[in-house]
């Protein structure tokens, strides 16, 4: 099968024509049984018809896989294992030098990972380096597949783990100025007298600001409640810090707002600077963790998410079971507190763990962080008393860990000791005391200590995950730096005695089969010192699907303690137990409706009656853009009769939602808007929310093309898109549909791989041609016909792209302007060279057009 190969700058570019003629003259040479060891084939055979066209030359196609001299874009693989894409220039060489040979530079084999001993110099007279000259190496060239196959001995390869990818390929992006926004309000309408009007609203904006290397975030939220009879407005910065990556050290140097890490001393917001290992630039490392929060709601219901006393998320669910997915992650590792708040005003009140792994690390590497600054609560009345903390954790050889860390301020002094192991089958375990010192405000000082251990344990066999198990037990005289700061400040210090005894956590999913689904347990306890209130969160689900058929059953207990973060300690609603039992069912449409769901739910609870629900949702629109939901509620004593429509739509532009509910307490109207604004030099480009690190696509002139893999995301009106979620320090392939190209334009490839660094607005430019389409018939000054292979370029074009002519003198040009001059060649001399000076009739269409010109 022919077809047509592109290389960059050059593109070639091969009529149906001339492929057919080549395959005939491939045929007619195996034929032809010439005795010689090269496929001959005679070239006259192209000139019969039309011999006034001249003799063509088609020699570098006479030896097995030769090609002609060029650079190509390939994909690289080394030793059988795919490598990267990338533009690769190749000479001719051999005996008859038609052999094609890969021309790499030093700096490209280091990026192989050949060892420095290794690597070859440069021949006489060439400032290319080859695979061949290094002993058992070598280089082969797949042209119908495009591939680059080398073969290198791996003693000379420096090992790598999977997934390596080399510093040098770290990518610092672009300058550019950032806005993520996220909008969230609501309008309800009380049917009673004991439900007064109200409304609400929550804005959520994360500002930053790229220079070089250096990232200037800012997190900040806005809410407003009001009634009939009251109102209330709160702003807060939730941080702000500059923040770079210092690559020799593989770690993160942060100045300003943030929060200390969480794997030895248990997280705290400063002010101050922070030095910390980022795992991100290892390969195949952990990833931040971000919780999953799954809840059950009586009613249409408000949920509002705090992390450490800072509310970071607030949105509206229907009735029955719910999840949250899509939590930005603010930097810190505190526990998650999540209310749910009712149409009739009672709330629920539970905690999400936000859970910590064993502590292990590889062998020989060393993580670290080091923390200095003032303390920063919520509460702006607490002492912000400064304070120093270390930690370090190094991977010693069979599978062991130790570490260890310091704290010290004023008030309060800390050491900690660990050690964690591998244990391989029997899974992962981590130990560590901690001995503290404290002083607390109007009290004696305080001696005490705490330990902890963390265990987590795949096993493959069973499909079971316990993605977390952890125990700790702190003594009376025990403090930790927050609890011992917390307490210097202008309130009430009775809850400080109050301080935690124990906790237990436990996360468990369970694979049963295939056909009997999978279960989920996520579990968390505490007891207090001094105190006889606990606290208590357990989550047991079960989900399994039969034909397309999904069902789930879940049970919810929390049994809740004093909210410091409510108005009111001796609230029933943040004391009382609650049991929610629920039943969901989906049921797909597809026979009639594609991607439309007919869904189920029952939910039963100690406190409330039982509800019934009753709806469809599915997705619609060109990539499944807008997500919809309708849903009808009944419930026992009909005091919780409820309906709701929402809807979802994600664009180019960002992301809108609305919805309208209505139950016995009261109708409401909740509406949503987020997405992210990007100034850069070429601009300022809309986009859907913005992740932490992301990628610019810039394909000028071609308007509305998708992003593969990428729901709703298109190119603007200028051509220009954003990527939102791209992963730091690995590679990410970033490609167009060119499905979706416009008539009139083209791309020299459709995929670019990018490599950001933590936080980096990363550039990915893709070369579009933008015009005429073109069937040319290209003549000789004695009107001949030019001769089949010769090649075309655009004069006065950046991007030399080059076309073959076929049968006849015709050629296939793309990205044509009105006018211009085209250069045609067809060997050495000037006698085999000429231009073309062309003018293209009006057009109102996108068609092909065909016409004859002179070449001079």
């Amino acid at each position: 099968m022919c077809k047509t190969y592109q290389q960059r700058p050059r593109k070639f570019i091969v009529t149906p024509v001339a492929c057919a003629i080549s395959l005939s003259i491939a045929l007619l040479g195996i034929l032809s049984g010439q005795a010689n060891a090269d496929d001959y084939f005679n070239p006259a055979l192209l000139d019969l018809e039309n011999p006034q066209q001249g003799k063509t030359d088609i020699s570098a196609f006479e030896k097995d896989n030769a090609q002609a001299p060029g650079t190509y874009r390939v994909d690289i693989y080394i030793n059988n294992e795919s490598f990267d894409t990338r533009d690769v220039e190749f000479t001719a060489s051999g005996k008859d030098n038609t052999t094609l040979e890969p021309c790499f530079t030093v700096e490209t084999l280091k990026q192989f990972g050949i060892k420095d001993k290794a690597l070859p110099k440069a021949r006489a007279g060439s400032r290319c380096v080859y695979l061949s000259d290094i002993p058992a190496a070598s280089a082969e060239f797949k042209f119908n597949q495009q591939k680059l196959l080398l073969s290198i001995p791996q003693s000379l390869i420096s090992h790598q783990p999977r997934g390596y990818v080399s510093p040098e390929q770290f990518d610092e992006g672009i300058n550019a100025a950032l806005l993520n926004y996220s909008f969230t309000g609501g309008k309800s309408y009380g049917r009673n007298a004991q439900t007064p009007d109200s409304s609400n609203a929550f804005l959520n904006l994360r500002p930053g600001l790229n220079l070089g290397a250096w990232r200037f975030r800012n997190y900040s939220t806005w809410s407003k409640n009001s009634s009939d009879t009251s109102s209330d407005e709160h702003f807060s910065s939730v941080y702000t810090y500059a923040q770079r990556n210092i690559i020799a050290l593989k770690s993160q140097l942060t100045v300003g707002q943030s929060s200390s890490p969480s794997d030895v001393f248990d997280s705290i917001s400063f002010t101050g600077a922070q030095l910390a290992s980022d795992d991100d630039m290892l390969p195949d490392s952990l990833k931040g963790y971000a919780p999953l929060i799954r809840g059950i709601a009586h009613s249409n219901a408000q949920v509002v998410v705090r992390q450490n006393g800072y509310v970071i998320y607030q949105s509206y669910v229907a009735p029955g079971a719910f999840e949250i997915t899509d939590m930005y992650p603010t930097g810190s590792s505190g526990d998650l507190n999540v209310t749910v708040k009712e149409s009739d005003g009672s709330e629920q009140n539970f905690i999400v763990p936000y859970a910590s792994l064993p502590v292990l690390q590889r062998e020989g590497h060393l993580k670290y962080s080091v923390t200095a600054g003032h303390y920063r609560s919520y509460d702006n009345h607490v002492d912000e008393t400064p304070f120093m903390q270390g930690t370090a954790m190094y991977g010693l050889p069979a599978g062991w860990t130790l570490y260890g860390g310091l704290q010290s301020s004023s008030h309060y002094a800390a050491f900690s000791a660990g050690v964690g192991k591998n244990f391989g089958t029997l899974g992962a375990l981590s130990v560590d005391v901690d001995q503290a010192k404290s002083e607390l405000k109007e009290s004696t000082e305080q001696n005490g200590r705490a330990w902890r251990v963390r265990y987590s344990k795949d096993i493959a066999a069973t499909g079971t995950t316990v993605a977390v198990a952890g125990y700790r037990y702190s003594t009376a005289g025990y403090y930790s730096l927050q609890d011992v700061l917390d307490s210097y400040n202008d309130n009430d210090n009775s809850q400080i005695n109050e301080h935690r005894r124990q906790r237990e956590e436990l996360t468990i999913n369970q694979n049963i089969s295939p056909t009997l689904g999978s279960l989920t347990l996520s579990a968390i306890k505490e007891a207090y010192w001094n105190s006889d209130q606990k606290m208590s969160s357990i989550s047991l689900g079960y989900n399994n699907s039969w034909h397309g058929i999904s069902y789930g059953i879940n049970y919810s207990y929390n049994q809740n303690t004093y909210d410091s973060f409510t108005d009111d300690a001796d609230d029933e609603n943040n004391h009382d137990n609650d049991r929610v039992l629920s039943l969901n069912v989906s049921v797909p449409l597809d026979k009639w409706l594609k991607n439309t769901y007919v869904n189920y739910g029952l939910n039963t609870s100690k406190h409330s009656a039982t509800t019934q629900n009753i709806g469809l949702n599915g997705s619609a629109l060109e990539g499944n853009n807008l997500n919809w939901n309708i849903q009808e509620g009944v419930s026992s004593d009909h005091n919780s009769d409820s309906s709701n429509i929402n809807a979802d739509y994600k664009g180019t532009y960002g992301e809108v939602n609305a919805g309208i509910s209505s139950d016995k307490n009261q109708r409401q109207v909740n509406y949503g808007v987020q997405g992210g604004i990007i100034a850069h030099a070429n601009g300022v480009t809309f986009s859907q929310p913005l992740g932490e690190t992301i990628a610019l696509v810039k394909a000028p002139g071609v308007k509305g093309v998708g992003v593969n893999n990428q729901t709703g995301v298109k190119t603007d009106f200028r051509g220009y898109t954003v990527v939102p979620y791209v992963s730091p320090y690995h590679k990410t392939a970033v490609s167009l549909n060119t499905e979706m190209l416009p008539d009139d334009a083209d791309l020299t490839m459709a995929s670019q791989n990018v490599v950001p660094t933590r936080g980096a607005v990363v550039r990915a430019s893709f070369n579009t041609r933008i015009g005429k389409r073109v069937l040319m018939t290209l003549l000789r000054p004695d009107l001949r016909p030019i001769p089949f292979g010769a090649s075309v370029t655009l004069t006065n074009e950046k991007d030399q792209q080059e076309f073959i002519v076929g049968d006849e003198g015709q050629v296939y040009l793309t990205g044509l302007n009105d006018e211009g001059q085209l250069l045609v060649s067809w060997g050495q001399g000037a006698d085999k060279q000429c231009h073309v000076n062309y003018q293209l009739p009006e057009s109102t269409g996108h068609d092909v057009i065909t016409l004859s010109a002179q070449c001079k």
